[in-house]
């Protein structure tokens, strides 16, 4: 008796499983249908930045050896006494490259660089991830989120790391007065 049990309730178990869908309730069928149009606004904003990202420049550079490049600006540092600002990322990272397009354009902030910083893009990417020079400055176990700026001064020491560049954001852009506080707070002392 209790095989035919056992088996007829797998044999309802099949067929209740096995019904057609079109059967569901109505809300059931909306919770579906919203799941839909979101994947489509995702699909359309994930296509925007794609399409922003291919506009921007790509300063940043895989095949570069960032040590010796870094050692070479300490050298110039030392002789213009000017700090170094390192912006850690990638080609890959929108954010990273709407900063640098950022910088670029804005006439106060560049003007701002330009005075006080010799200015460097450290690559992180798959091909390069950089993790001796990253580890110099950095816990590279540590979670950090790209765009992150390490500010060194004329001699190569570690004068401040902003691991949370968001601080610095507005909207889907970077603030100017943000930004700007930012560089003059770490620019050289006269």
């Amino acid at each position: 008796m209790k095989k035919l049990s056992i088996i007829a309730f797998l044999g309802l178990s099949v067929i209740a499983f096995s019904q057609d869908t079109k059967n569901q309730p109505a809300e059931r069928k909306q919770d579906h249908a919203l799941l839909v149009k979101a994947d489509h606004a995702e699909l359309d904003a994930k296509k925007k930045a794609g399409e922003e990202k291919a506009k921007l420049p790509k300063p940043y550079d895989p095949k570069a050896n960032a040590e010796a490049d870094i050692k070479k600006l300490v050298a110039k540092a030392k002789k213009e006494g000017k700090n170094i600002i390192i912006q850690a990322g990638g080609n890959w990272c929108i954010w990273c490259l709407r900063f640098n397009n950022f910088v670029q354009n804005t006439p106060e902030l560049k003007e701002t660089v330009d005075k006080n910083y010799l200015y460097y893009h450290l690559n992180y990417s798959p091909e390069n991830k950089n993790e001796k020079v990253f580890s110099q400055y950095v816990d590279i176990k540590e979670k950090l989120g790209y765009p992150f700026f390490i500010v060194l001064d004329k001699n190569g020491k570690v004068v401040h790391v902003l691991k949370d560049s968001s601080v610095l954001e507005e909207g889907k852009g970077y603030s100017k007065e943000k930004v700007q506080e930012f560089f003059t707070q770490w620019a050289p002392k006269s």
